[in-house]
């Protein structure tokens, strides 16, 4: 061995084992949060002095272990919610770090964690030798455990950072994957470096569900706009990050013949405007040319010094991904179809999917 492979075999080894310490550390902590959990459960329930102590003991836990780094209420919150989440695993985590056997919890199973029926089953071993702690406070804020379970499983399967998990979450993932006919491209986008361009803010599909659409005989785009409009602050929030509002219907002329954009928004990160026209039925190529027509002359009438070039969305009932692809290709400006639905995806759809991607965990 020469002096420069020393100092590499000493580099390596340095890396590898403060990794390992500092994983095996986040680990206890992980074990240290579920028992915090655990007890402060077990005297609500148990204490024999509890009723001095009021229905929520945990302010004054709080403050009886002010000079404790980590337990403030906030966190004590986190700790028990912890636990109530996910109950069955104190027996692998002893085993794991050989801690006394603590037998005052009962039907504890061993390396899986509570089972609901009609949700997969996952092996917690591989869950907590994976994930922080940090992102179990991410999993926990999620009530339905169907959701929750195909959350873990993505983050498992991708390696999820807890910034990846949080945007998966918020961008209501578990959802659009239920709903997508090409699961692993809806995925795919969470692992991307947030922004890449303008496509990582849009989304696709959009679930308006909110809009509590009713059947009605005839049913138009304005009766759409319309919906829209009355709940314009959850559209904003389905749209995502960095879109505010400018106008409806706005109209441009070229020669005393009108056309109407149906919404208009500005994207303040992305600095330009961002025109949605609103389609009832199936995207049609005609659609992409008259979009192409509002963003040509947005570009050269409407968008002042520092503007990027407009954007526009064409959000539709349904299209055809080739025919989508053909007819906005080439063109001068970007043009994004995607489809608009009014009502999430049946939970056998997305049961049967997590079933699928648990296999080779």
């Amino acid at each position: 061995m020469q002096f420069p492979d020393l100092i590499n075999t000493l580099q390596d080894l340095h890396l590898q084992l403060s990794h390992q310490a500092i994983r095996q550390a986040d680990q206890l902590m992980l074990l240290r949060n579920w028992m915090v959990g655990f007890y402060i459960v077990e005297y609500e329930q148990k204490g024999i002095d509890r009723a001095a102590y009021g229905q929520n003991p945990i302010p004054k836990i709080a403050q009886a272990l002010k000079q404790s780094r980590g337990f403030s209420a906030r966190n004590l919150y986190l700790f028990k919610n912890f636990y109530l989440t996910y109950p069955n695993i104190l027996q692998f985590l002893t085993a794991k770090f050989q801690l006394p056997d603590y037998n005052t919890i009962n039907n504890i199973s061993i390396g899986r964690y509570i089972e609901i029926e009609h949700i997969p089953t996952i092996d917690f071993k591989v869950l907590f030798e994976r994930l922080t702690f940090t992102h179990f406070v991410e999993l926990i804020k999620i009530e339905d455990p169907l959701r929750r379970r195909f959350y873990e499983v993505q983050a498992l399967k991708n390696a999820w950072t807890v910034e990846e998990l949080n945007r998966a979450i918020t961008t209501l993932l578990a959802e659009r994957t239920g709903l997508s006919t090409d699961k692993a491209a809806v995925i795919s986008h969470i692992k991307n470096d947030y922004p890449l361009g303008v496509k990582d803010y849009l989304r696709n599909p959009y679930l308006l569900e909110f809009l509590n659409i009713q059947e009605k005989a005839e049913f138009s785009e304005n009766d759409l706009e319309k919906a829209i409009i009355d709940h314009l602050q959850e559209f904003l929030l389905e749209l995502g990050h960095g879109f505010c509002f400018e106008a409806r219907q706005k109209r441009i002329s070229f020669d005393n013949r009108h056309y109407r954009i149906d919404l208009v928004f500005y994207h303040r990160v992305l600095k330009c405007h961002v025109l949605i026209d609103l389609k009832i039925g199936e995207f049609d190529h005609a659609d992409a040319g008259q979009m192409n027509l509002y963003l040509n002359y947005y570009a050269d009438q409407e968008s002042t010094s520092g503007d990027n070039p407009p954007v526009g969305i064409i959000l539709c009932a349904s299209k055809s991904n080739a025919l989508a692809k053909y007819a906005t290709s080439g063109l001068a400006h970007e043009i994004f179809v995607s489809q608009y639905l009014t009502n999430l995806p049946a939970k056998e759809e997305l049961q049967a999917f997590i079933e699928r991607e648990s296999l080779d965990l």
